[in-house]
């Protein structure tokens, strides 16, 4: 076991591990840490607790300090200049006529380095750009390209449900989603309806995803053949999951019969085909996956 802090450095970011030793820390203490990027300043989200050590995805660094009321000044000053920098950068990207997309721009704390965050659909040629932002900001210059959902996260807006899109406001890391996730959900497959602001399959499908598998398990499915109180091989032609309500027909009879799961017998599944593709989370216009 070793024993770990969660420090978040965005409102809504990712939780990475920090070594709290020898800092008494508790949740929302503000601290400086040393990570990829360089000197920064993040906040306490899970307080000091141990974890096994296979959980850890990198080497465990130590926080450096407990932040002080000028790394505060520092982290708040460099937000300011952010906005500026982020605008100028997006001239110069103007100038170039690189087909990028640029969403937010960060500097470290120690303002020793730049990181403009971008989307763009291929890769981008940013030599000679790179060479222009070093000589117009002077510090190092990191330019990271994000894919669609992360760059919603930045962006962020009003989902299909009229909230404001959960990956900014509670979701902190992206689950794997799925187009048979919305199948299993008897959702329309359109992408108006399946889709997020990101083009890419809505998060919040597979939230109830896990409650759609056990229902699946237990109620009969459209196709299968039942045992009912009133017929000893009827099809099923219609299935309420959520109220677990079933619709049966024999085959000599035109009348639709309506049950609940737990009066039938299931006597035969039909066999469900999965199409790879079924496997991506990428939607067309059409509603189909690409």
């Amino acid at each position: 076991m070793v024993r770990v802090v969660g420090i978040g450095f965005k409102e809504v970011g990712k939780i990475y591990y920090f070594d709290p030793t020898p800092f008494n820390l508790d949740v929302d203490d503000l601290v400086v840490v040393e990570t990829v990027r360089g000197i920064e300043l993040g906040k306490v989200i899970t307080p000091p607790q141990e974890i096994p050590e296979e959980e850890l995805e990198h080497e465990l660094k130590s926080v450096i300090r407990i932040a002080t009321d000028k790394d505060i000044k520092a982290y708040r000053e460099n937000q300011k200049k952010a906005v500026k920098t982020l605008e100028i950068c997006k001239e110069i990207v103007k100038q170039h006529g690189l087909e990028m997309k640029l969403l937010e721009c960060e500097y470290t704390l120690d303002r020793s380095k730049v990181i403009f965050y971008y989307n763009a659909d291929g890769r981008v040629d940013f030599r000679e750009l790179l060479k222009d932002l070093a000589a117009e900001f002077k510090v190092r210059i990191e330019l990271r390209q994000i894919g669609p959902r992360e760059g919603a996260k930045f962006v962020g807006g009003l989902g299909q449900c009229g909230r404001e899109i959960c990956c900014k406001t509670h979701l902190r890391e992206f689950d794997i989603v799925t187009m048979k996730m919305a199948k299993d959900q008897g959702m329309t497959l359109n992408a108006s309806k399946v889709a997020g602001l990101c083009g890419k399959l809505m998060c919040c499908i597979g939230y109830e995803n896990e409650l759609y598998q056990e229902l699946r398990q237990r109620v009969p499915l459209v196709g299968d053949l039942v045992q009912t109180p009133t017929c000893s091989c009827c099809k099923v032609v219609s299935v309420d999951l959520l109220r677990e309500i079933v619709k049966t027909a024999r085959d000599d009879a035109e009348e639709i019969e309506v049950w609940h799961a737990d009066e039938l017998v299931k006597l035969k599944s039909t066999e469900e085909v999965i199409n790879p593709a079924d496997l991506t989370d990428d939607v067309n216009e059409d509603g189909t996956n690409t």
